[in-house]
């Protein structure tokens, strides 16, 4: 293959989770526009189903809506069976949903929030995977796995504790679902810094300015400039790849 071929994802399927905004959002244009078909996911379904309604007029390529809450053990079940029924098979599954809450102190964090912050984090994307990947890894083409972690799992902060120590735990599991799904099955992990979504509007832009500056780029990225590292690892270009969390985080680390 030539190189941009290694990048073509025509006649794949791929299911987005948290796909209707931010950097989801960027991640479904992105692998619509390079050929796949795309599953939407993300809690509110006509977020999704407007980006899916945009994503086929943009590229003509297949976009699908679908709702799931994912911290939601039975919806994930749900979410997986559907999939399969309306495209017959996945090939790229990204888990990217995810929640960090502002708690006031963690002695206030209630039992509720900490346990809502995991299961969305956590539970949810290691039970997609044990769904979705099991059935990528019965099939001769196998299929790549995609987790979306962030780099408190590394660096944590003292504001986000229990999301950071989710993010550790996608870290995990990246490694664990690559041993267990291969050689079939690609699992890595996309683990970004600083990206300005709708989250970073409430952040104080001129403390981050000042801190940035610590970092080798001395900025935060913008939603599209995750999708080139997503386009990697969905495709042929990473057919040696698996078990990597590979930093998109602007130096920061």
């Amino acid at each position: 293959m030539t190189g941009f071929e290694r990048f073509d994802l025509t006649g794949r399927v791929a299911v987005v989770v948290g796909g209707s905004r931010g950097m989801g959002a960027a991640m479904s244009v992105g692998l619509a526009r390079a050929g796949a078909e795309v599953m939407v996911v993300s809690r509110k379904f006509d977020a999704c189903a407007e980006l899916a309604a945009r994503i086929t007029a943009e590229t003509g390529r297949r976009a699908v809506p679908h709702a799931c809450h994912i911290g939601h053990w039975a919806e994930v079940d749900a979410l997986a069976d559907a999939a399969y029924a309306t495209f017959g098979r996945v090939d790229v599954l990204i888990n990217n949903a995810g929640m960090s809450p502002v708690y006031p102190d963690v002695t206030e964090l209630t039992e509720e929030l900490y346990d809502k912050v995991l299961d969305v984090n956590l539970k949810g994307p290691f039970r997609l995977t044990s769904l979705v990947g099991s059935r990528m890894a019965a099939t001769e083409r196998g299929g790549s796995v995609i987790f979306v972690s962030s780099v408190e799992a590394v660096r944590p902060g003292v504001t986000a504790i229990p999301y950071a120590a989710a993010k550790a735990g996608i870290n995990n599991l990246t490694l664990s679902f690559a041993h267990l799904l291969g050689p079939r099955v690609r699992v890595n992990c996309i683990m970004p810094g600083a990206f300005l979504t709708d989250v970073s509007r409430h952040w104080d832009m001129a403390e981050f300015r000042r801190r940035a500056q610590s970092h080798a780029l001395r900025r935060a990225a913008t939603a599209d400039e995750v999708v080139g590292t997503a386009l990697y690892l969905a495709g042929d270009a990473s057919s040696f790849t698996t078990g990597a969390v590979l930093r998109v985080d602007g130096g920061y680390v």
